[in-house]
C-alpha cells in the first residue's frame, strides 16, 4: 500500500491516536494484509510504538500480518452446522480452492477459514464469503456460491479444480 494511501487514511481520522485501530482497520480494508513496511510508516507518521501496532495487529482477530484474500470464506464448524454437513463443505471448498483451510488462493483471490460459530444454527450449515452468509449450504452448491465472487469467472476458468 501506497504511502499517499496511508496518507488518506490518517486524514480521515486527523491523526487521533484513539483512532489507531479503525486506521489499521481501513488499511487491512484496502491491503487485506498488515505489512510490515506499511505498519513502520505508520509508526513513524503517528509517533506510535510499532510494537503497540504489532500488539494490535496480532491481538484482534479482524486484523492479519499475513495476506488475505481479497474474498474471505468462512465456514461454520460449529455442532448445528457440523452435524449437518459442514465438514464435506469444507472439504469441496478445499478442493475447489486447491487450498486447506488457513490458506489463500495463490491469486489471492479467496481465503478459507473455519469458525466455531456464526451464530445462524437454523440456516446450518452455514458458509460466510466477505460477511454474506449462505445458508443452508451442501457440497453440491459450493461450486455456484464461488461463481458469484470469482474474478476468473469471467475469463471463462473454472472455478473449482477438476
Amino acid at each position: 500500500m501506497g504511502k499517499q494511501a496511508i496518507e488518506r487514511i490518517v486524514e480521515k481520522y486527523g491523526s487521533d491516536h484513539a483512532d489507531v485501530l479503525e486506521m489499521l482497520i481501513d488499511i487491512q480494508e484496502k491491503e487485506h494484509y498488515l505489512s510490515r513496511e506499511t505498519l513502520q510508516y505508520l509508526s513513524e507518521r503517528l509517533a506510535v510504538p510499532l510494537t503497540r501496532l504489532y500488539h494490535m495487529a496480532t491481538f484482534y482477530e479482524a486484523l492479519s500480518l499475513k495476506r488475505r484474500g481479497r474474498h474471505q470464506i468462512h465456514v461454520c464448524m460449529g455442532t448445528a452446522c457440523h452435524v449437518r454437513g459442514a465438514a464435506r463443505i469444507l472439504e469441496q471448498l478445499e478442493r475447489c480452492l486447491s487450498i486447506k483451510s488457513g490458506e489463500v488462493t495463490p491469486d489471492l483471490q479467496f481465503g478459507l477459514a473455519t469458525v466455531n460459530c456464526v451464530g445462524t444454527c437454523a440456516l446450518g450449515p452455514v458458509v460466510s464469503v466477505d460477511g454474506e452468509y449462505h445458508g443452508h449450504m451442501s457440497a453440491s452448491k459450493v461450486e455456484r456460491m464461488l461463481k458469484r465472487y470469482s474474478e476468473t469467472e469471467a475469463n471463462g476458468v473454472a472455478v473449482c479444480q477438476k
